[in-house]
C-alpha cells in the first residue's frame, strides 16, 4: 500500500469498500505527507480532528452504512467554513476564525463518507489570479517552486498536483478552479452557476461565485460533483431547483458526431507558441476520436475584463462590508469610537488587492457613476451570454485554452496588477454567463510546465463536458504526470 497517495478518488473508494485498506490508514498516509506543508499549500491542519473523522468511516465500513466515497480524503480551500478546522479566507480580518457550522459543499461530501485533511491556502477572500494575495503566504507550484500555483484556488491545485491529497474542493468566480488547475497539471470543473450551494462559502461576488472539485480526473471530478451539487433552497435562495445528477453516468460515450466550436477570439496574438500547440494537438486528438471541430465567434470576449472587474468589485464591496471587527474576526486594539474601530479594524485585517477591489466597487455603486459603470456592465453581460446561446446553436461544447501562457513567475507581476487581471481573458466570459466550464491538462508549455485545456458547456450541461475530458483522458496520459520530485 505504499502508493496509496498516488491512487485516484475512484481507486481508493474502491479498496475501501472492500476493505482492503482503512479510512485511518489512508489519512495517516496523507497526513504524513503533509508533515513541513509542502508548497505552503494549507492554512490549518489538525490530525486529530482528521483521525477522528476516519475513525467514524472504519466504523460506518464495518457497519454497512457507509457513503459511496467513505473514508477518501479531501481538503477544502478556505473559504468554505468548517466546524473542525479554522476558516480565513486567506484573511487576517479572519484571523483564527472558527465556524459554528460546515458549508453545504463541505456537510454534503462528509455526508458522502468523505474525510477532511485540513483547509487550503488561497487568494484573500478568493480575490486574484496568483495566490500571491493570501495574508498568510504565498504558494508555490509543485512544478516549479519558484513560479505561482494560479488563483484563486491556488492551495487546491497545488495539494492535488503534490499528491498531498487526492481531491480538494475549489470556488470559481472568474477562473479561480480553472487558471491555477491548468497551471498545476490537474483537472477543475465549475458546474453551472446555482448547481452547488453557497451557504457556507465566504462571498466576494455573489452572482459569480461557484464551488467545484478539483481531483487528477475527469472521472474522480464527476464522482465529486454528484456528491456536493443539489438544491439547497432553505438555505441559498440562488441554488436552482434541479435534482442532482449522476455526473458519471455518461462517461462511456463516444465522440462521434460531437460538435467542438473554436472561438476564434480564444487564438489571437496574445496566446502563447506553446500553449496553442498543446491545445491544437489536443483538439487534434479529439476530432481523431469523431469530433467535428467548428468555427466559431464570441465577438465580446474582450469585453468580459472591463466588466467583470466592475461587477465582482462592486459585489465585494457590499459582501466585504460585514467584515467590521464587531463579531468576529480581527479587531484594533487602538480606536477611540466605533467609527474609528470600524476604520482601523478594516484597514489593518484586509490586503492591498482587497481593499482595492473594495474601493473600485464602492466608486462604481456611488450615485453619478452607477448607471455609468456598473449598469452598462450588466447589459454587456447579457450580451456576453446571448453570444454563447448563438455560438451553442452551432456546437455542442466550445473548446480553448484556459490562459494565454503557463504559469509566470512568483512576484512578476507584484507591481502590476493589470497584469494579473488580462490574464483571466479566456476563463471571465463562461462565468459571466454563468455557465459550466472546466479544465484538462493536455500537455507541457515552455519551461516544462503544465498547459489546460478549457471546455465550455450549455446550462447544466456539465455531464457532458466531463465525458469529453474523460475521453481524451482514456486516450492520454497528461492527467498522470506528476511533478520531478514528487514520489
Amino acid at each position: 500500500m505504499g502508493d496509496l497517495h498516488n491512487l485516484s478518488v475512484k481507486a481508493l473508494a474502491a479498496l475501501l469498500q472492500s476493505k482492503e485498506v482503512s479510512a485511518v490508514e489512508v489519512a495517516t498516509r496523507f497526513l504524513a505527507r503533509m508533515g513541513g506543508n509542502p508548497h505552503h499549500a494549507f492554512l490549518d491542519i489538525d490530525s486529530e480532528a482528521t483521525l477522528t473523522q476516519a475513525r467514524a468511516s472504519d466504523a460506518k465500513l464495518a457497519n454497512g452504512t457507509a457513503g459511496p466515497l467513505e473514508g477518501v480524503p479531501i481538503a477544502h480551500k478556505d473559504v468554505f467554513v468548517t466546524r473542525d478546522f479554522a476558516t480565513t479566507a486567506g484573511s487576517k480580518i479572519l484571523s483564527g476564525y472558527r465556524s459554528p457550522f460546515d458549508a453545504t459543499v463541505v456537510e454534503r461530501l462528509r455526508n458522502a463518507g468523505m474525510v477532511t485533511l485540513g483547509k487550503l491556502n488561497c487568494d484573500e477572500f478568493a480575490m486574484g489570479s496568483s495566490n500571491e494575495n493570501s495574508a498568510y503566504g504565498d504558494v508555490s507550484n509543485p512544478w516549479d517552486a519558484t513560479r505561482i500555483p494560479g488563483g484563486s484556488s491556488g492551495g487546491s491545485a497545488a495539494a492535488v498536483a503534490a499528491r498531498l491529497t487526492p481531491a480538494a474542493t475549489g470556488t470559481d468566480t472568474g477562473g479561480s478552479i480553472r487558471q491555477p488547475a491548468s497551471f498545476c497539471g490537474i483537472t477543475g470543473i465549475k458546474p453551472t452557476y446555482g448547481r452547488a450551494s453557497r451557504y457556507g462559502m465566504i462571498a466576494y461576488a455573489s452572482s459569480l461565485d461557484q464551488a467545484g472539485p478539483m481531483a487528477r480526473s475527469a472521472e474522480d471530478c464527476a464522482l465529486l460533483l454528484s456528491a456536493m451539487c443539489g438544491p439547497d433552497l432553505d438555505r441559498d435562495s440562488t441554488s436552482l431547483d434541479v435534482p442532482v445528477e449522476n455526473f458519471s453516468a455518461k462517461l462511456g460515450e463516444n465522440l462521434k458526431g460531437l460538435r467542438i466550436g473554436v472561438p476564434k477570439e480564444f487564438f489571437n496574438e496574445g496566446l502563447a507558441t506553446d500553449v496553442r500547440t498543446a491545445i491544437d494537438a489536443a483538439l487534434k486528438n479529439l476530432e481523431i476520436q469523431g469530433a467535428k471541430l467548428v468555427p466559431i465567434t464570441l465577438p465580446r470576449t474582450e469585453l468580459a475584463i472591463p466588466v467583470y472587474y466592475i461587477i465582482a468589485p462592486a459585489e465585494a464591496s457590499s459582501n466585504l462590508s460585514r467584515f467590521d471587527g464587531v463579531k468576529f474576526g480581527h479587531r484594533t486594539k487602538d480606536y477611540t469610537d466605533l467609527v474609528s474601530m470600524y476604520k482601523k479594524s478594516r484597514a489593518e485585517g484586509f490586503g492591498e488587492e482587497v481593499k482595492r477591489r473594495i474601493m473600485t466597487g464602492a466608486y462604481v455603486l456611488s450615485h453619478g457613476y452607477y448607471d455609468a459603470y456598473y449598469l452598462q456592465a450588466q447589459k454587456i453581460r447579457r450580451m456576453i451570454a446571448d453570444d454563447f446561446q448563438r455560438a451553442f446553436a452551432e456546437c455542442d461544447v466550445i473548446a480553448g485554452p484556459v490562459a494565454p501562457t503557463v504559469a509566470w513567475k512568483l512576484g512578476n507581476n507584484a507591481s502590476d496588477p493589470l497584469a494579473d487581471y488580462l490574464a483571466d481573458i479566456f476563463t471571465l466570459p463562461a462565468s459571466l454567463a454563468g455557465l459550466p466550464c472546466m479544465s484538462v491538462p493536455v500537455g507541457m508549455g515552455e519551461s516544462n510546465m503544465p498547459v489546460g485545456m478549457q471546455l465550455i458547456g450549455n446550462y447544466l450541461q456539465e455531464a457532458k463536458l466531463l465525458n469529453v475530458a474523460h475521453q481524451f483522458q482514456l486516450n492520454t496520459d497528461f492527467h498522470n504526470d506528476k511533478p520531478e520530485g514528487v514520489e
